[in-house]
């Protein structure tokens, strides 16, 4: 299956560029969120390299981000780069649960790999990783149950029409699940046994 950033490009701004005034930017740098500077100008998820998995990634912190959170550069989080403290890197898993978990229900839905990031290559790495792919896991089964957020969800069920994989989601979803929490899998062995 191609998986071409343009294509997020269309998908995304067809959705929300009227709705929100938002529109995704492929960047040549790292990503960003660049608010709206006017009533006239759109707010800008800016996505990193072009990389297709960037693009998912920002539109998951754009959905979960409030209405006054897309008025501040960056949703107003605080970021600490690679190369974080323990503490920090607790601090920065705590954050990316919820998006994380977006990212990669669009990721199934749109039928490529997801991969979950700590982002802490130099920093000695997650604080707690088999923890924060059970919390990602979690929070995207929660979803899955009770609705992802309203523009999540919009994205989510335009992602599976374009890709054509609605029908195959809950199948595709086991086995990515497998894949990403292989400790997951083998409990839900275990208890089946």
């Amino acid at each position: 299956m191609n998986h071409s950033p343009n294509d997020l490009i269309m998908l995304f701004n067809d959705l929300f560029r009227e709705a929100f005034w938002t529109i995704l930017v492929r960047g040549d740098k790292e990503p960003e969120y660049l608010p709206a500077g006017g009533t006239s100008e759109l707010a800008q998820i800016v996505f990193a390299h072009g990389y297709y998995a960037s693009a998912l990634h920002e539109i998951s912190h754009w959905c979960v981000a409030g209405e006054h959170r897309r008025t501040l550069h960056d949703y107003g989080y605080w970021y600490c780069p690679d190369g974080r403290t323990p503490s920090q890197q607790r601090a920065f898993e705590q954050v990316e649960v919820k998006p994380q978990a977006i990212e990669w229900l669009f990721s199934v839905a749109a039928g490529s790999n997801f991969h979950i990031s700590v982002d802490n290559l130099s920093g000695g790495g997650a604080s707690d990783e088999c923890g924060f792919r059970s919390r990602v896991l979690g929070q995207a089964e929660n979803y899955l149950t009770t609705g992802l957020p309203r523009r999540a969800q919009s994205f989510f069920d335009t992602l599976k029409s374009f890709y054509g994989t609605d029908d195959n989601f809950s199948t595709a979803w086991r086995d990515d699940v497998r894949r990403v929490v292989p400790l997951y899998s083998a409990k839900e062995h275990y208890e089946a046994n």
